[in-house]
């Protein structure tokens, strides 16, 4: 294990540990309370120190102060891992993809969700299990609906950078409550110049990286 390196938590969350410390075993209910927070706020915050082990949730029970988290020292370092250490391929289809060849490719794939481009490959949307699922309960012809009826366009997709960290990555699967993450940068024009409005998918990150991640981390200690 590396010396030297310290956890840096926020104000938040280092607030959260000392209200556990002092009344655990305490619901995420009355933690918000006594931050004045809706219990939704914290829901990030409370996965992350579970996640680190320096929470530990018991089912309705609650919250409790993990006494021993010496081994956590270089906690810190998880936090910054980049994204482009860790990203998955992305699996995309063109937005003219009938719904049908979505569910094929979705399976065959064995992913939740499609990032949708046009014929510039720039991003113009992402459709999930759940979307396709709706289609297929009724009696829409999937073999001839496009994944462009149905997908959540862009700009109402939250996506992220090769820059941007596991934890960054984590808070925004937790608040958003979705399953992946488009890693995008810019398409550039015929000069090299970046275009500001157009993004290409470059990879993908899901809940099962970001576990990885942990997982991993753990083995290694």
């Amino acid at each position: 294990m590396k010396e030297g390196l310290e956890i840096k938590l926020s104000n938040r969350q280092n607030k959260i540990i000392e209200i556990v410390k002092n009344d655990e075993p305490i619901t995420s209910k009355d933690i918000a309370n006594q931050l004045n927070l809706t219990r939704s706020a914290l829901r990030s915050d409370l996965s992350i120190l579970t996640m680190a082990n320096i929470l530990e949730a018991k089912p309705r029970v609650g919250y409790f102060y993990v006494q021993d988290s010496s081994h956590l020292t270089d906690f810190n370092e998880l936090y910054n891992i980049k994204l482009s250490k860790i990203k998955s391929v992305p699996v995309v289809v063109k937005e003219e993809t009938s719904v049908y060849n979505a569910i094929v490719t979705l399976f065959l794939e064995d992913v939740g969700s499609l990032f949708v481009i046009d014929d510039d490959e720039a991003l113009v949307g992402v459709i999930s299990r759940k979307d396709l699922l709706k289609l297929t309960i009724g009696e829409t012809d999937i073999n001839q609906v496009p994944v462009s009826v149905v997908m959540t366009r862009m700009p109402n997709i939250i996506t992220t950078r090769d820059n941007d960290t596991v934890f960054e990555a984590a808070e925004k699967l937790v608040n958003y409550e979705i399953d992946a993450l488009p890693v995008v940068e810019n398409l550039t024009d015929k000069a090299g110049v970046p275009l500001e409005d157009k993004l290409k998918v470059i990879g993908r990150v899901s809940k099962t990286n970001i576990t990885r991640v942990f997982t991993d981390f753990g083995l290694e200690m």
